[in-house]
């Protein structure tokens, strides 16, 4: 097969069909730049879980004056020297614990009017309102039920909270708006998959006098159809190219130059550029071989040889 006729065939037909081409190329670069985009979600999910669930923490907190007058869990008193020991005792016999750490009425108090000294309830706040608690930091943040089921109810004991409930309803959000986005890019495959087909049939039919004189001089059924192939291949792969430099501007600007510079947002960690190139490859593979495949398809059906 001449290289020279594929490619000025490939021309042709480009050419010949530029207002769908142009279509193939942006709805093949607008869902495969989706398609990354939710790969580096998923990606960006798992990293700030990895780093969050490492620091998490289970509290059990202490029963005060105050929630032994309010707090039925509290109903036999504030908790006392002996109980805060045998908790402490028991806590550091579990396989599952890493470390204890005790928090003091002042030192709660103190924590506290770091983090909400505006707040108009923190001029009213005493120390002595505040709970004692134990920190604990768990080998395996999953095994939170284990003290939650020894210590919650027990003589002192207010409550036990556990953080990464509060992460996970985090996450569940993300990944909800992740798997938002992959509906959103599923469908534009589908609409450019449809306009590939389209596209292929058209080309196909502006130039079945040709097709037919191949035909007649014996050319094989793949001579004919591989600057079909290969046109809606090149259209895809524009697309694709088009979609990782969407991704790696993206990276450059919302997050180099955009949340990771908010002091506001300095605490997660936010996905590499290592992430975002080892995607580049994908997306430009299934860029070439998603349109190759669908004009194959489509020419077995439309393109009788």
């Amino acid at each position: 097969m001449r290289a020279q006729f594929v490619l000025s065939e490939i021309g042709v037909g480009l050419r010949r069909n530029l207002t769908m081409t142009f279509a193939v190329v942006v709805s093949v670069a607008l869902s495969l730049a989706l398609f990354g985009g939710s790969l580096l979600m998923s990606d960006q999910v798992n990293t700030m879980k990895g780093y969050w669930y490492d620091k998490v923490n289970v509290s059990i907190f202490l029963c005060n004056k105050s929630d032994a007058e309010s707090d039925p869990n509290c109903a036999k008193g504030a908790v006392t020297d002996d109980q805060k020991g045998l908790i402490k005792a028991d806590l550091e016999k579990m396989s599952v614990v890493d470390t204890v750490t005790y928090e003091s009425q002042d030192e709660a108090y103190k924590h506290y009017k770091e983090q909400f000294g505006d707040s108009p309830l923190a001029s009213s706040l005493t120390p002595d309102q505040m709970q004692e608690s134990y920190r604990i930091k768990l080998k395996d943040p999953e095994k939170y039920q284990v003290i939650a089921t020894a210590f919650d109810g027990r003589d002192g004991v207010q409550s036990v909270q556990d953080q990464k409930g509060i992460l996970d309803n985090l996450f569940g959000l993300l990944n909800g708006m992740n798997w938002a986005a992959r509906a959103v890019m599923a469908l534009m495959l589908v609409v450019a998959l449809m306009l590939i087909v389209n596209t292929v049939r058209v080309s196909a039919f502006s130039r079945r006098r040709e097709t037919g004189i191949m035909r007649l001089v014996g050319a094989s059924g793949f001579y004919i159809q591989a600057p079909f192939i290969m046109e809606a291949a090149v259209a895809g792969l524009i697309g694709g190219t088009l979609a990782c430099g969407f991704l790696l501007i993206a990276r450059y600007f919302i997050i180099d130059h955009g949340l990771a510079l908010s002091e506001k947002l300095n605490l997660i960690n936010f996905i590499g550029w290592d992430a975002v190139l080892t995607k580049l490859p994908l997306i430009l593979a299934t860029s070439l071989l998603m349109p190759a495949l669908a004009a194959f398809f489509a020419l077995r059906k439309y393109l009788k040889v």
